[in-house]
């Protein structure tokens, strides 16, 4: 007999899928991934059988319940559904999705509305991290249309505030889990780092491109990508994480100069494929190494230093994020204090999604 489940359709940020809160989800991790895959289609490529759109930015849950710890209103839980494989992965967080959260949760009675805006305290249980929304809300009610422009997505939105309150070490403990600000893998010298997500940072020149290439002709190039999933393989161990060949972390990052103070350019990989736009939480790694001296992206940015505190631009396919940072160093020890963005979400459809009965 089908299983019957209500859901949210939304698309936060860059990113779509479907939203549930934890009660209608079973309890059980094994039993929970069955359902999410056949929620989604998994394993086909086209995910023709569920609500995935073959592609890994539309193969995404968000799974919300109450808090019950002190100062946050709401736990939300990443899930990554593998288009091609059964498995689902909740070790990264999904920025983009996080947009929809505050929403989401206002608008299912988990957090009670306010006239004007409304903050919405986030804790992640992926990455152990504090993410504080704010959704515009007049009269009590979220507010999805305004004219809020970010790039990658048609249109234009109410603004949501993202403000990641302790973005790091949430997934290895650490800012540079290998304990140096650059490595070098296969004799190419990398950055390992983890704010917001744990990422893998290497340069354009030292795999032979210039890191404006589309990411058609990225995808294409086998050898390439080949080679990163070799040296990612290798980061994962050195950053702790063991063998990563099952996981989306970390994430491979072709950096580049962007031109001007305060921008780089960034191809992210998701980790197989290059993202068309680019990850929110990925975009707050790469700007947060950006501004630290050591890794192998500072020394990218033209003209005038970025500033410890201030707005990095990274540019990416579709065009750019902004990201306000404030970072705070210790000696060699480094804290991000604060990063800020903005986002905005959509609400497409809300109702039930039939799943085939778990086999047992």
């Amino acid at each position: 007999m089908e299983l019957e489940i209500p859901c949210v359709m939304m698309r936060g940020g860059t990113s779509r899928g479907p939203y549930f809160r934890a009660e209608d989800l079973p309890a059980n991790e094994a039993e929970r991934n069955r359902v999410l895959l056949g929620v989604m289609g998994s394993p086909h490529e086209l995910q023709i059988n569920g609500l995935g759109g073959g592609n890994s930015l539309t193969s995404k849950v968000a799974i919300v319940s109450r808090s019950s710890r002190a100062h946050c209103d709401v736990d939300y839980l990443f899930a990554q559904v593998s288009t091609d494989r059964a498995l689902v992965d909740t070790r990264p967080n999904c920025g983009n999705l996080l947009s929809g959260v505050g929403p989401f949760a206002i608008e299912t009675g988990l957090v009670r509305a306010q006239d004007g805006t409304t903050r919405v305290r986030i804790f992640n249980i992926n990455t152990s991290t504090v993410v504080e929304a704010t959704v515009q809300t007049p009269g009590g009610h979220v507010l999805y249309e305004g004219s809020t422009r970010i790039d990658g997505v048609p249109g234009t939105g109410a603004p949501i505030v993202l403000d990641f309150l302790n973005a790091e070490g949430g997934i290895t403990g650490s800012v540079f889990p290998t304990g140096a600000r650059a490595d070098l893998i296969d004799g190419i010298a990398v950055t390992c780092i983890d704010v917001a997500m744990p990422v893998m940072i290497v340069r354009a020149t030292a795999l032979g491109l210039t890191g404006a290439e589309r990411p058609e002709a990225l995808d294409a190039d086998r050898p390439l990508l080949e080679r990163l999933e070799g040296m990612r393989l290798q980061a994962g161990r050195r950053m702790g994480l063991g063998d990563v060949s099952s996981s989306v972390v970390p994430k491979p990052v072709i950096v580049s100069p962007a031109g001007g103070a305060g921008r780089i350019q960034s191809r992210y990989f998701t980790p197989h494929r290059c993202h068309k736009a680019h990850a929110v939480t990925g975009a707050i790694a790469v700007a947060s190494s950006t501004v630290i001296p050591g890794t192998v992206s500072n020394a990218l940015l033209e003209g005038a230093r970025a500033p410890l505190e201030g707005t990095i631009a990274v540019v990416h396919p579709a065009g750019q994020i902004e990201v306000a940072l404030t970072i705070g160093l210790d000696g060699e020890a480094v804290h991000i204090i604060r990063a800020g963005l903005i986002r905005t979400a959509r609400k497409i459809m809300e109702g039930t999604v039939f799943v085939p009965a778990l086999d047992t």
